[in-house]
């Protein structure tokens, strides 16, 4: 079944968890001693509704204070599709929680409170989905009861988000707006009696009619080896297989290939899926390849179209999402996690602060915990890699602190 990753955004009040916790009621994927919980709780707090946000929110200090602050990975699936949900809180102290949610994710769900409009945090959410390339974006002006279900408000919420939209740079992007009202489960599984002049699709069904080329960026096929498959048994004695997921395009039997970094060609000449052979692979299936001649590959090493080789450079010029409470700044020494490959590599500089509200970028030496901005790393030998905006799994990478072995910041190759 199809499996559709959506991360969830708005600042506090605007009601994420209360919008997740109606998908999964609407959809019959909450169990009964969970609604019963919910039932419970909301009586024993006087609500005259069911306050669905307790589906989600799993932290007691998130329960207590009514806000979202851990990322939440939610499951839920329907006749159609399967979906995990990332439910990520708004405030800009968690930025490093939205881009974790976000990194994975092919759909983003930015909420507004229908009472407030767009505002600074809706700024800052819509940018790290520019900066993501999350491919689909759905607005969802929410509490649309509490503004008499007005189409006038929601026309202009539109109209002001259509604006911020106009400063982004991602224009493969598509953006939808659905006016809803989750708490009583308007627009969200089902069509609302209370606005009959919004005659699109409900939050369930826009979901449920995407299609993978909706969301997939197309991009050059890259296979980075996991491991080395030698099942050394009677029937498989000279097996070797290499094992790994294939991202950016499908890959078939009979292709040209190299392998990097010690650019041996050969052929592909047989797919493994489990216990199948198959012609041709598709992006983002997890096979086995067989190689026409037994060359050495190993984890770490990558096979692509030898006609689409990527990058291999040591210097590299990224944009950084910075994680750990130790501060970014020159001369400083972590790993690279770059798909299946680690090497070390040294801070050259940080140039600049990005503003996450599309107001520029300001000059800087070092970036501080949820700060975004440009930075130089050189690494101790060549990674072969491609800009993020040209393939996304083949252009993000991870920095790990050498002494505390934490992930210390989120990168983008420029």
């Amino acid at each position: 079944m199809e499996v559709l990753k959506i991360a969830t955004a708005g600042s506090v009040d605007d009601g994420k968890s209360t919008l997740i916790g109606r998908l999964l009621y609407d959809t019959k994927s909450l169990t009964t001693d969970k609604i019963e919980a919910i039932e419970k709780s909301s009586k024993q707090k006087g609500y005259d509704y069911l306050d669905f946000s307790l589906a989600t929110d799993g932290l007691v200090a998130e329960r207590e204070q009514g806000i979202t602050i851990d990322v939440a990975h939610i499951y839920f699936s329907t006749a159609k599709k399967s979906y995990i949900i990332a439910d990520t809180p708004g405030h800009v102290e968690y930025t490093r929680n939205m881009v974790t949610g976000a990194s994975t994710s092919q759909v983003s769900i930015i909420l507004i409170d229908a009472r407030k409009g767009v505002i600074e945090q809706t700024y800052r959410h819509f940018f790290i989905n520019n900066l993501l390339r999350v491919k689909e974006v759905i607005v969802a002006v929410n509490k649309m009861d509490l503004v008499d279900y007005s189409e006038e408000i929601y026309n202009k919420i539109k109209a002001d988000f259509h604006a911020l939209n106009e400063k982004s740079a991602f224009k493969e992007q598509n953006v939808s707006y659905i006016p809803l009202s989750a708490i009583n489960g308007g627009n969200v599984a089902d069509k609302s009696e209370n606005m009959p002049w919004y005659t699109g699709q409900t939050v369930l069904e826009h979901l449920e009619a995407l299609e993978p080329k909706d969301v997939y960026e197309k991009g050059k096929a890259r296979f980075p080896v996991q491991t080395v498959i030698r099942p050394k048994t009677e029937e498989y004695h000279d097996f070797r297989g290499y094992a790994g997921k294939l991202y950016g395009d499908n890959i078939k039997v009979g292709d040209s290939v190299t392998v990097l970094p010690s650019l041996t060609e050969s052929k592909v000449t047989n797919i493994h899926f489990f216990d199948e052979k198959y012609d041709e692979a598709s992006a983002g299936s997890s096979i086995t390849i067989e190689l026409e001649n037994d060359i050495n590959v190993t984890r770490g090493d990558m096979i692509v179209k030898s006609n689409e080789l990527p990058r291999m450079e040591k210097d590299i010029n990224t944009t950084i999402c910075w994680m750990d409470s130790k501060k970014l700044v020159a001369g400083t020494k972590y790993l690279i996690q770059h798909n299946t490959n680690r090497v070390l590599a040294k801070i050259e500089s940080v140039k600049n602060v990005i503003a996450t509200d599309y107001t520029g970028s300001t000059p800087a030496t070092q970036l501080a915990i949820n700060e975004i901005g440009e930075v130089n790393i050189k690494l101790s030998k060549a990674i072969y890699f491609d800009a993020y905006n040209d393939n996304k799994s083949n252009g993000a990478f991870i920095l790990i602190d050498t002494a505390t072995n934490t992930t210390a910041g989120v990168g983008f190759i420029n």
